[in-house]
């Protein structure tokens, strides 16, 4: 009951006194009018009136695509199961956890938009970028109700690249260069680094073995050449 209690103070507007992320309420890193659409929502009343952290986790894997709002603003879940986070606050082991589980993927798309809604953006880059070598099919809802198949490491690209990403304003990074300058990150390199790296020594090989496959053609030519203007001389 505490912890309802609690919950409802953090969606109140009047002097919120809890913690804080990013200097505000943490409920406020959705826009008002997302926040009133999620607890006016029968998602909202009936699935997350009073869960935990581990119950969350249920209410997680039964999600079978993510989004923002659609038809007529209606929030998804995936939009109430992060309301629901930012009301919890769990330790950052807890939100690793559920973003590095293998077994469910929406689990692992809502702990990255926690993520990036939370985390600095320093912690957003280092965490996010090993989830752009997950290639597991995720489907999104659109704002018309319709749905189209993505995959996880796109998503994770446009937590990293966009402003608003699931009907939410996101807050704007700086550019990972401009941390890499400022010594806060190291150089990135690709997950497909080495791939391409292969593909460049094989095409290279590629070029090497027809540029001497051309010589050695070159070669017989002329040595045939040459005999059949040796015996025109003899005749």
């Amino acid at each position: 009951m505490a912890h309802h209690v609690d919950a409802k103070r953090m969606l109140d507007e009047r002097g919120y006194e809890g913690q804080t992320i990013h200097n505000q309420n943490p409920a406020h890193l959705l826009e008002k009018a997302v926040r009133d659409r999620i607890t006016d929502s029968y998602y909202w009343k009936e699935q997350c009136f009073a869960i935990n952290e581990a119950t969350l986790c249920d209410r997680a894997v039964e999600m079978s695509y993510l989004g923002g709002t659609y038809g007529q603003q209606k929030p998804t879940a995936f939009l109430c199961l992060t309301l629901k986070l930012l009301q919890l606050l769990p330790d950052r082991d807890v939100v690793l956890e559920y973003l590095h589980q293998e077994d469910f993927k929406y689990l692992s798309a809502l702990a990255a938009f926690y993520v990036r809604l939370t985390f600095d953006a320093v912690d957003v880059y280092r965490t996010l970028e090993p989830l752009l070598g997950d290639y597991r099919k995720i489907r999104r809802r659109t704002k018309e109700g319709g749905y189209f198949l993505t995959y996880m490491d796109q998503f994770v690209d446009d937590l990293l690249t966009k402003d608003r990403v699931c009907g939410t304003s996101l807050r704007k990074l700086p550019q990972r260069t401009l941390l890499e300058d400022l010594g806060q990150l190291d150089e990135r390199v690709s997950p497909l680094g080495e791939e391409i790296d292969e593909i460049d020594a094989e095409s290279e090989n590629g070029r090497r073995s027809a540029t001497q496959s051309s010589s050695e053609v070159e070669e017989v030519d002329a040595v045939t050449n040459g005999n059949g203007a040796d015996h025109h001389e003899s005749n």
